[in-house]
């Protein structure tokens, strides 16, 4: 592996600097090794990090913990992602505070073109259960890749569901990847590297500690296009994703139960609060998401004149005059509306004849 890598995990590594700060000294210094070359002086001048953080960027002990992780991720085959890389997943590079690395063990696109994030109770119902199970075997015609935790109760039956229909499937890790936490799915986590695979910020060595799942789920919510909740308690760990995505501008949406039922408390109370949008099938998720619409569809090329374009439309057309060619993640970052509102206000563009669609998920103006 090339010399770079080692000033790139060693950079994560840095005592009291976290994915923010790590991003800021890249982006001052330009470049990760130069980060290690600048002067204390200079580091203490870059905002927010003062002379305590720049002492820790000289504590070159990380320099032999970043070699020891090099060996292990060459002997296990594992992909480290850094987040200038172009392997890295897209949709993550528009969060703040994504992770600086990945590594990933699989053998599935991290930017494929539809991902999704399932999450849930510990505690599953047989109810929650045959929701998860059906709405998995409904969206395999779509070719989604299924994103979850590996927990017990719908992480589990998220991904087994995805594993019985073909469908690529890959777990986030609150710990290192030289273990499967909780050890019960280790063979259910095996089978997932033959179609999807495991993913995590942490080094190896990394214990699954409690304070490590919150950022563990940072990666559920950014790395989707949306996010599905499968029953919740009502303090349940899965609101605290429900609202990481909401940050990320991600789209949100959860499975309603009966008002009286405590594992669909926090299904109901995000749906009350406006933090999710109700659904009741994979087709309400297709249908929102603008998933039904195929790459063979016609659409009137002859521009409406005079047409009046509503505030938002507006904002996504004057994105689009900037390029020639514009991502809807691009889209979706640049104007903060989640992904089902700007693809329909690009359907309607499109039916206008004011906005063409290219391969990649790309659109640009006719």
């Amino acid at each position: 592996m090339p010399e770079s890598l080692k000033y790139k995990i060693a950079l994560t590594l840095i005592p009291n600097i976290g994915d923010i700060l790590a991003k800021r000294l890249v982006a001052y210094c330009g470049s990760v090794q130069a980060v290690f070359e600048e002067k204390k002086s200079s580091l203490e001048k870059i905002p927010g990090i003062g002379s305590v953080y720049a002492d820790s960027v000289f504590n070159h002990s990380v320099f032999n913990r970043a070699e020891e992780e090099i060996k292990f991720v060459e002997k296990n085959n594992i992909t480290p992602l850094f987040y200038l890389d172009s392997n890295y997943p897209k949709r993550l590079t528009h969060c703040e505070d994504s992770p600086v690395m990945l590594y990933y063990k699989g053998n599935t696109s991290l930017n494929s073109e539809k991902i999704i994030s399932i999450i849930g109770t510990r505690e599953a119902t047989e109810y929650g259960k045959k929701i998860c199970e059906k709405l998995i075997a409904d969206l395999a015609v779509h070719n989604v890749i299924i994103v979850s935790g590996l927990a017990y109760g719908i992480d589990i039956c998220a991904h087994k569901a995805a594993i019985d229909n073909k469908l690529s499937t890959i777990c986030t890790l609150a710990h290192g990847l030289d273990r499967i936490y909780p050890s019960l799915h280790t063979s259910t986590a095996e089978k997932m590297l033959e179609n999807g695979g495991w993913l995590t910020d942490f080094t190896s060595k990394t214990n699954p500690d409690r304070e490590n799942f919150p950022r563990r789920n940072r990666i559920v919510a950014g790395i989707s296009d949306a996010v599905i909740v499968i029953e919740s308690k009502k303090n349940g760990g899965s609101l605290i994703t429900a609202d990481i995505a909401n940050s990320y501008s991600r789209d949100v949406f959860a499975f309603p139960g009966r008002v009286d039922d405590i594992c669909s408390e926090g299904c109901n109370n995000l749906i009350k609060q406006n933090k999710a949008a109700l659904i009741q099938s994979a087709a309400d998720l297709v249908y929102i998401l603008g998933w039904e619409q195929t790459k063979n569809t016609k659409v009137p090329q002859q521009k409406k004149l005079f047409i009046e374009l509503t505030t938002e439309e507006e904002l996504l057309v004057n994105v689009l005059k900037e390029k020639k060619s514009v991502t809807i993640d691009d889209l979706c970052f640049a104007s903060r509306l989640p992904m089902s509102k700007v693809s329909a206000l690009l359907l309607t563009l499109e039916f206008s004849g004011i906005v063409k669609s290219f391969p990649g998920k790309a659109y640009g103006l006719n």
